[in-house]
């Protein structure tokens, strides 16, 4: 019987422990208040405009376009992991949060994902000791953006920025951390949508599975754009977004 080899069992174990972190870090479970916005999906469906029949159709949309966007930030920041330790400026930290918020127009879904990713950083610094990370989101001088723009105020990240960014911390390949971010955020969304439409478990099971695939091309597709060029264009989310504090009764925060 041949004998295992040491050195490959301690490398397994590394990968396994590292795809255990990032099962905890997606599961909706993680207390970040990702189940108290629905990013303007409430208002589509208080107006009739987003039932069960069209959501896939609406969730291909979604994918295509801003969950290319959001891609496209969230590979970036994993990408800026890799120079945490040589203990950079903030500066491109900042910038990349500068550039999202530039992309979401609407006020609601702008602030739900700061505070998403907010509450993302400081669980993870509650779960682990990552000093490169508190360093640079929290460094000890004050920073002028705070004053300009309180959005960003310390510890404010967008969530697919912060995701990425951790992920790349501990030591996640850069295809399965764009692919388990697209599909947490997917499976948020028919979650939320459970609880806004008459959606079983079974459709919405089988809407997630169906999805599997175009979550696997954006990914690919993503990798062809940087955040410069990057865009996304959904107006009808975003007018949902915008006028979700005017709906009558409200489940969501967003």
């Amino acid at each position: 019987m041949a004998k295992a080899d040491p050195d490959r069992m301690v490398l397994d174990s590394a990968a396994h422990l590292t795809d255990l972190r990032l099962l905890q870090l997606a599961d909706s479970a993680l207390p970040i208040g990702a189940l108290a916005h629905s990013f303007g999906l409430e208002t589509l469906a208080a107006e009739g405009l987003l039932t069960a029949s069209n959501l896939p159709m609406f969730l291909q949309a979604w994918l295509r376009e801003a969950g290319t966007l959001e891609a496209v930030f969230c590979r970036e920041s994993f990408f800026l992991a890799g120079t945490v330790a040589e203990n950079i400026s903030s500066e491109r930290w900042l910038a990349l949060n500068h550039l999202l918020s530039a992309r979401k127009t609407a006020r609601e879904s702008r602030i739900g994902s700061l505070t998403l990713g907010r509450n993302f950083l400081s669980t993870v610094m509650a779960l682990d000791n990552l000093p490169s990370l508190r360093k640079l989101l929290w460094p000890d001088e004050l920073v002028e953006h705070e004053k300009r723009e309180p959005e960003l105020r310390r510890g404010a990240a967008h969530y697919c920025l912060a995701f990425g960014l951790v992920a790349g911390l501990i030591g996640v390949d850069e295809r399965r951390t764009l692919l388990t971010y697209l599909h947490q955020s997917v499976a948020g969304m028919v979650s939320g949508c459970q609880r806004l439409l008459p959606l079983g478990q079974t459709e919405a099971a089988r809407i997630l599975w169906n999805l599997k695939p175009l979550i696997v091309k954006t990914v690919e597709f993503s990798a062809a754009y940087r955040c410069d060029s990057a865009f996304s264009f959904m107006p009808l989310l975003e007018w949902g977004a915008m006028e979700h504090p005017a709906l009558s009764t409200r489940l969501f925060v967003s």
